[in-house]
């Protein structure tokens, strides 16, 4: 496989059968093969994601004081702003080249769940700018679920199996800027080779070149999305779930080639994590003589936590 397959959210909500099954199949496939999907027909509507990027500039553009008055000490970089280069890959000394934010969960309906969770951050300069990331928060966050339903299926489980683990999960939406390259970076590139720690990720913005996909051979190949689609791929936890049945591939964001150096570039992941009593003990039925359990038991959130730390985000 030496691209990226594209499928379609649309087939897998429709009320007709056989297109539902074809998403399912598709799906399940690509994420057996290469852990990465291209998705059409997602909730995002143009208009939101334009000002989505109109108000991420705009925050990434304020004076770095004014950013680093929201960085928030003590909750490992969980809500609000990280500055550049503070996290590195795991297993890797220097920090990548960029600068991100993070909004996290809006708990509604669980007052435990709230106390959780550290608050978002309100960015006082710019009136719109929480708006329209709780707005891009809640899309992602509905087309996250439709996924997760169609891989229930696929792992012959229960549609609705995952919707209990995600509702009001510790799910994380992550503008990214990676500035101007100024100097010869040393050993760094913009996202060191990594894999994600949560249950599936939802990119926004991999429709220029730099993000590069491994796949089992140990080649890389690039991942680029249409305008209109968001490149989706298997965390760790999922994998680990499944006892990398689906597969949480390593990803990374090179530099650019040197006449571009000069030049930002913006992404907007949305991480899907579950609440972190989930228990990620490998499925019954992804255990077989064939395919011995991988991992030992471990829940969402004590995973997290080791993930946190060998990021250099949590302090021992």
């Amino acid at each position: 496989m030496d691209r990226i397959p594209s499928v379609d959210l649309m087939d897998f909500i429709s009320n007709d059968p056989e297109r539902k099954q074809k998403f399912i199949n598709e799906i399940g496939k690509a994420y057996e093969e290469i852990g990465f999907v291209a998705l059409k027909g997602h909730f995002l509507d143009d208009k939101l994601v334009d000002r989505l990027y109109g108000e991420v500039k705009k925050f990434f553009d304020l004076p770095i004081e004014t950013k680093r008055s929201y960085e928030i000490p003590g909750i490992g970089g969980q809500r609000g702003y990280v500055s550049f280069g503070k996290e590195s890959a795991k297993g890797k000394k220097e920090g990548d080249l960029k600068e991100f934010w993070h909004f996290g969960q809006y708990v509604e309906d669980d007052k435990k769940r709230r106390k959780e969770y550290p608050e978002n951050v309100e960015v006082k300069e710019l009136p719109e700018f929480n708006k329209v990331g709780k707005e891009t928060y809640r899309m992602l966050e509905k087309t996250a679920k439709y996924v997760l339903r169609a891989l229930a299926l696929h792992l012959g489980l229960e549609e609705t199996y995952f919707d209990a683990y995600i509702h009001n999960g510790n799910s994380i939406l992550r503008p990214i800027h990676y500035p101007p390259i100024i100097e010869e970076p040393e050993n760094a590139v913009r996202a060191a080779a990594h894999g994600d720690i949560n249950l599936i990720t939802l990119l926004m913005g991999a429709q220029g070149r730099g993000l590069q996909v491994q796949k089992h051979d140990g080649e890389w190949i690039d991942a680029i999305a249409e305008p209109d689609e968001l490149m989706i791929n298997v965390g760790d936890m999922l994998s680990r779930h499944t006892n990398n049945k689906l597969k949480s591939t390593i990803h990374r964001v090179v530099n650019p080639p040197r006449e571009l150096w000069g030049t930002s570039r913006y992404s907007i992941p949305f991480f899907m994590h579950p609440i972190s009593e989930m228990k990620l003990d490998v499925l019954d039925g992804c255990v077989d003589e064939n395919n011995p359990k991988q991992f030992g038991d471990i829940t969402a959130g004590e995973f997290l936590n080791e993930r946190l730390v060998e990021l250099g985000l949590i302090k021992k």
